[in-house]
């Protein structure tokens, strides 16, 4: 299930976000903040790209193994008091959420920043079900306030300035100052009372993972506000929706990523605030603990031997802030809950390559993606692997068998050259500009060098020939 299905393509969007300066401005602004700080923490640690090599063979490992370590992670979650739900799909993991949370009588739940109960859409399932779910994330709650959509892995809101914020809070908000300006801490502190009142009524929670580790049980989240620390602390039950891909055999494993992660993602030697838990602890924080493993596709991701690695994300969205394209278009053009490079390899695997047909494409393929990896995923490899699935225009498909058909003998190839020179013709100081249906799809978007005047054949035969 993908709940941003129907959005335009790719191309479409992308032609459309490119047109609206302001969002360019914002977006150029705060990923070039973000790329700057994380190159100089990176650059702090002597032994960065061999931490990147263990967190790539601890993910590919992992993976060679995913359902034994799934079962032991169940069984550990269940011998300490907590109770573990198998989700197939989208629709099964809402089901039981909702489920879980009409069985408590709540009628509002407190949410911790999750990418898979995004994925899946449970905000509106239960909304649906009659159920307000509160995000307490700042950026997820300027998303959610503002009727938005994320539009980046991190810093969901990261399309949006200051002064949109403020008209944000001002408009959806209740109790705010109607002097409140856009000055950050007052910002910040206009969303802490807001969620304050949330935090101390709520009896549900629901939050993700960034890890599961099997030999013990235990679930870690990683943020930077409190929020989630919050979230997983005062309500009496607390559900996790968690991608079966997140888990980790060992609690060792952790000081791996615990490293990799924060410099990655925040540009921060170590996440302000590292929650872990183990099942549940009598007289201590929620005493009713549900986790729920979601497949939704990932097990047909993990049959393809070259996509599969696209499983070992850690979500940190450094491949989004050093990619031109994400930095232009935004995170909205992408139709997908996850954005930019990762999610133009996830999307298409996850949801089917037919629904997301144009993602692959929206790449340059200069590999900065692979380069910032904090688990080394050659994207620029998977983006061509899924290219080659994608199903191809008709005007493309006669090309290829056109240039199939010329390349398997010398005399076709011959005449193919002949018919290239022909495109001299058409040329303009070098550039060939304009060209007739279908070809006109390509020139519409680039230009194309003229012919050389001399094929490589006739210089090859002039070179040789006796002085």
């Amino acid at each position: 299930m993908n709940p941003l299905h129907g959005i335009e393509p790719f191309p479409v969007a992308a032609r459309k976000a490119l047109a609206d300066k302001q969002l360019r401005r914002n977006l150029g602004h705060a990923t070039a903040t973000i790329r700057d700080k994380r190159a100089r923490v990176v650059a702090e640690v002597p032994d960065w790209e061999e931490l990147r090599r263990a967190g790539e063979a601890i993910k590919a490992a992992t993976m060679a193994r995913l359902d034994e370590h799934l079962i032991e992670l169940e069984k550990q979650v269940t011998a300490r008091g907590g109770r573990v739900h198998w989700a197939r799909d989208a629709a099964e993991a809402n089901r039981i959420v909702t489920e879980l949370v009409q069985a408590t009588g709540a009628r509002e739940v407190v949410k911790v920043k999750s990418m898979a109960t995004q994925e899946i859409g449970l905000n509106e399932a239960l909304e649906a079900a009659g159920i307000a779910a509160v995000e307490t994330d700042l950026a997820e709650l300027i998303v959610q306030l503002g009727h938005d959509r994320p539009s980046h892995i991190l810093v969901p809101a990261i399309h949006r300035n200051r002064t949109e914020i403020r008209d944000i809070f001002l408009r959806e908000m209740s109790g705010v100052d109607p002097d409140l300006t856009d000055d950050p801490r007052q910002l910040a502190m206009a969303a802490r009372a807001h969620l304050r009142a949330k935090f101390l009524t709520a009896k549900v929670a629901v939050s993700g993972a960034n890890f599961a580790v099997a030999e013990t049980g235990t679930i870690a989240v990683v943020e930077s506000e409190g929020n989630g620390r919050m979230c997983l602390t005062l309500p009496e039950t607390l559900i996790t929706v968690m991608g079966i891909e997140k888990v980790v055999p060992q609690w060792t494993d952790l000081e791996v990523f615990l490293q990799l992660l924060p410099r990655s993602s925040t540009g921060e030697r170590m996440n302000p605030y590292t929650s872990t838990w183990t099942g549940v602890t009598p007289g201590d924080g929620p005493q009713e603990f549900h986790l729920v493993l979601l497949d939704n596709g990932r097990t047909s991701v993990l049959a393809d031997e070259v996509g599969r690695s696209a499983l070992h994300c850690i979500r940190c969205s450094a491949c989004l802030n050093v990619c031109p394209v994400y930095e232009r278009t935004g995170g909205h053009a992408y139709g997908s809950v996850y954005p930019g490079p990762i999610g133009a390899i996830l999307s298409p695997q996850l949801t089917g390559i037919k629904n997301n047909a144009s993602l692959p494409y929206a790449s340059t393929l200069c590999g900065a993606c692979y380069d910032v990896c904090p688990v080394r995923i050659d994207i620029p490899t998977i983006l061509v692997h899924l290219r080659a699935q994608a199903p191809a225009p008709a005007a493309e498909a006669v090309a290829m068998a056109g240039v199939a058909w010329a390349m398997a003998g010398p005399r076709r190839f011959r005449f193919a050259e002949f018919l290239l020179r022909l495109g001299r013709l058409l040329g303009r100081r070098g550039r060939i500009r304009r060209l007739p249906p279908p070809l006109s799809a390509w020139t519409a978007s680039r230009d194309l060098p003229v012919p050389a005047a001399q094929t490589f054949r006739q210089w090859w035969r002039s070179a040789r020939r006796p002085q």
